[in-house]
């Protein structure tokens, strides 16, 4: 639920984030993380990208059976981790809109009856395990609805104003009351409902909403206990990178440690604005640099941040990417999907969706013939197989180029072993000529238009205005 808006970043550093001085050289370190970060990832998780599935915008219907027609298209697109938005009922008392958020449970144990049955989710589930595709389901542990079945059953399990009255977590969040996991009970009623969906839908994790706001000890507790059951993949709706837009300094503990044993990923939100910042003409390219520095400090390479030009937030409160992004939101598409992290793809990116969608009314997504299908495939695509590419991997090598070009061109080369992809954007209003430094010879074969040439230092290559290009090194000729 975090509201999204425009930080400012400063200076610029070169970065190879492996350590490495040349992309031909070899990682430092080959070793999983470091203690205290625990997590082992499900081995179905280290090429997947991420789809985040708006139920209730996706089809005319708005139900589990009428999006599972869908997973053919998503499969071959090359997704790997479905997450539906919540699919629990939703308050009615002080509801927003006609149909409310889907943020404002009303209880956790429970389907939402505009999307189907508890057998219509399972169907889905079990449809999309046999595609080889895993599902998570969006979880609120922090509030509920003001009329939800633990308001009504237990009281004494949420916090107070200084009247002893409920209290929204944040204000502007008036259809929603807080919970208080200072009680015990609470704690053990939660980490139980998660492991219900796990043991009724087969679900394979969660994406957790504003994470950072429940205690750390509950979220690495309730990890153990879901890891008793099956291996899971955990999403924080949170980063500690930045500093979250709806709470005043000092509000929250900015080192809340979710990756250390609780959580596979995080939100790259500080990336996401940054990258909104270049896109428009605000700050350089290279200030990418800067960023993943700042990370790589703050985490070592075996793990990893979710990246991503869209959301049901950005979307419905910050605007399309095309509003935001304009000529660069296909560029920017490329980043979020191939620098590292995990990328994720929202409903309808691949319509190239014009319109924020309604968040508290039926608004469903204009589908147009999915003009961006084979764009996002492409890269999905490439994502899913080339080992260069694979999530929180410490043998991987990453590192920007310097190209001779304009402040608005950005390049860089992943790598793993004989494995290469070449990533080159020009976010300027004029093509360029790139002149790259730093790469070693091979051949090549560009993405988009299947070309095969041999690149290495010093090679020319042209990109158009606001334009992008990929290239997948080619296993070298006997």
């Amino acid at each position: 639920m975090l509201r999204l808006f425009l930080p400012f970043f400063g200076f610029i550093l070169l970065l190879a984030s492996c350590q490495t001085n040349s992309v031909d050289t070899p990682a430092a370190d080959c070793s999983p993380p470091p203690a205290p970060f625990a997590v082992r990832s499900p081995g179905w998780a280290a090429n997947a990208s991420i789809y985040e599935v708006n139920i209730r915008q996706y089809t005319p219907e708005g139900t589990f059976r009428a999006f599972e027609a869908h997973l053919p298209r998503l499969d071959s697109m090359g997704v790997g981790i479905l997450w539906l938005m919540p699919i629990n009922p939703i308050g009615q008392e002080k509801r927003k809109g006609s149909l409310g958020s889907y943020y404002s449970v009303r209880d956790y144990r429970a389907v939402n009856p505009e999307m189907g049955t508890l057998v219509d989710l399972r169907h889905l589930v079990a449809a999309a395990h046999k595609r080889g595709m895993h599902v998570i389901l969006d979880w609120v542990a922090n509030h509920t609805s003001w009329d939800s079945e633990l308001a009504r059953q237990h009281p004494d399990w949420f916090l107070r104003d200084s009247l002893g009255r409920f209290r929204p977590p944040v204000a502007d969040w008036q259809d929603v009351i807080a919970l208080d996991f200072s009680r015990p009970d609470l704690r053990r009623y939660m980490t139980e409902s998660m492991v219900y969906w796990v043991r009724a839908a087969d679900v394979d994790g969660f994406r957790c909403d504003v994470a950072g706001l429940v205690p750390t000890h509950f979220w690495n507790n309730t990890r153990a206990a879901l890891d008793s059951l099956k291996p899971v993949f955990m999403l924080a709706e949170w980063d500690e990178l930045h500093d979250p837009p709806f709470l005043k300094p000092g509000e929250f503990n900015p080192n809340t440690r979710l990756l250390e044993k609780a959580f596979d990923a995080t939100y790259a939100l500080r990336l996401r604005y940054l990258l909104d910042s270049i896109a428009q003409g605000r700050q350089p390219a290279r200030a990418i640099d800067t960023y993943l520095a700042a990370e790589r400090a703050k985490y070592p390479a075996g793990v990893y941040l979710m990246n991503f030009t869209s959301s049901h937030d950005i979307n419905s409160w910050s605007g399309t990417e095309y509003e935001r992004l304009g000529a660069n939101a296909l560029p920017q598409a490329v980043l979020a999907a191939l620098l590292p992290g995990i990328p994720m793809v929202y409903s309808g990116q691949e319509a190239a969706l014009k319109k924020r969608l309604s968040f508290f009314e039926k608004d469903p997504i204009p589908w147009n013939g999915y003009p961006l299908q084979d764009f996002y495939t492409t890269l999905l695509q490439l994502k899913k197989r080339n080992p260069a590419l694979a999530n929180g991997d410490p043998c991987a090598e990453f590192e920007s180029l310097p190209v001779s070009a304009s402040p608005e061109v950005y390049g860089f080369v992943r790598r793993r072993q004989q494995q290469a992809v070449l990533t080159l954007v020009n976010f300027a209003k004029q093509p360029h000529e790139l002149t790259l430094r730093g790469l070693g010879p091979g051949i090549y074969r560009e993405l988009f238009s299947g070309q095969v040439q041999r690149l290495g230092s010093g090679s020319k290559v042209p990109l158009r205005a606001h334009g992008y290009r990929v290239f997948e090194r080619l296993p070298d000729p006997d």
